[in-house]
């Protein structure tokens, strides 16, 4: 483990470099900062010796550049997307729905999965079943029990296009 004013002299020293490097390839800030300091927590637990700076530098241009091709990589991030990206997709070509999105994001773990993956993602019951590994009856109560709580959420049958 390093000293701590080893790192944070590393820090000062190579910080704009790594954003840089960071912020080209996960293109969002939020990510970028999360790999920078993956990054620096890596160089600071570290404890064999460099040869030069130049070393040193090399080093932590590797460490920045596979740890962004890591979480690229990363099932969470090929299966997620911000919730702004999910508030403008969410109806985009009928009205304002974000209400419904917001509603959904309000519902318990287990039926909000359900829920997403049957009306967002057109998978049935039966499939949601095995990608879960639930019984397909479990499912059909859950989404159910979904589509009732959304009901409450949502003001009853306002709005309701009949679709189950």
């Amino acid at each position: 483990m390093r000293q701590e004013t080893d790192v944070e002299q590393a820090i000062e020293q190579y910080a704009d470099m790594i954003k840089h490097i960071c912020l080209v390839y996960m293109k969002n800030e939020s990510d970028t900062e999360d790999v920078f300091q993956d990054v620096f927590l890596k160089y600071a637990l570290f404890s064999e010796p460099f040869e030069s700076e130049e070393h040193k530098k090399a080093w932590l241009i590797r460490v920045a550049i596979n740890r962004c091709k890591d979480v690229l990589r990363s099932f969470f991030h090929r299966n997620t997307c911000s919730l702004d990206e999910a508030m403008a997709v969410a109806a985009p070509d009928s009205g304002d729905f974000s209400h419904v999105l917001e509603a959904v994001i309000r519902l318990p773990e287990k039926y909000k999965i359900l829920v997403y993956l049957h009306y967002y993602q057109g998978y049935s019951a039966v499939e949601i079943a095995g990608i879960l590994h639930k019984k397909v009856n479990t499912v059909y109560t859950h989404l159910a029990r979904a589509r009732a709580e959304l009901k409450d959420m949502l003001g009853g049958d306002e709005g309701e296009t009949g679709n189950p």
